[in-house]
């Protein structure tokens, strides 16, 4: 079973993207915050962390507390074990295409969504294309072993 990450301070929302993950038969591992969620991070890269790891981080932008969305997927950038992840940001908040751009760039994000986000089957449709896509970079950077 695939597991995807959300971090997500609407309760609402997160309930409710952790059900269509499991109808969309995906385990789901949700964050109300930052601070939580690198937390997490820093379990798994030490190896206190045993269970099933993401394949994909579904991240709002700005959180409560002093961690946002961008130095969460900067922190995932970062490990060893979760630095391939496909990482989606999710906002209500109307950024340039200035500051989108440069959130992008400095994430390594994969997409940008807005709230409201999609419907249920376009919104499944979006993050398998962005995870399938993370996929093929990752098999594309993997060093040949021929010799």
């Amino acid at each position: 079973m695939s597991t995807w990450m959300v971090v997500e301070d609407e309760p609402d929302i997160y309930e409710v993207l952790l059900a269509m993950f499991e109808m969309w038969g995906i385990e789901g591992v949700a964050f109300v915050d930052g601070e939580e969620a690198i937390a997490w991070i820093e379990d798994v890269d030490t190896g206190r962390f045993k269970g099933e790891l993401p394949e994909l981080a579904l991240l709002d932008i700005r959180l409560p507390g002093n961690v946002n969305g961008d130095a969460v997927a900067e922190r995932l950038r970062l490990s060893p074990i979760l630095g391939q992840v496909a990482i989606v940001f999710a906002t209500a908040y109307r950024l340039s295409e200035e500051e989108s751009g440069e959130l992008m760039r400095k994430t390594d994000a994969d997409k940008l969504l807005f709230k409201p986000l999609p419907r249920f089957n376009e919104l499944q449709k979006i993050l398998e294309e962005v995870l399938a896509e993370r996929r093929s970079k990752a098999t594309a950077q993997k060093p040949s072993n021929k010799g």
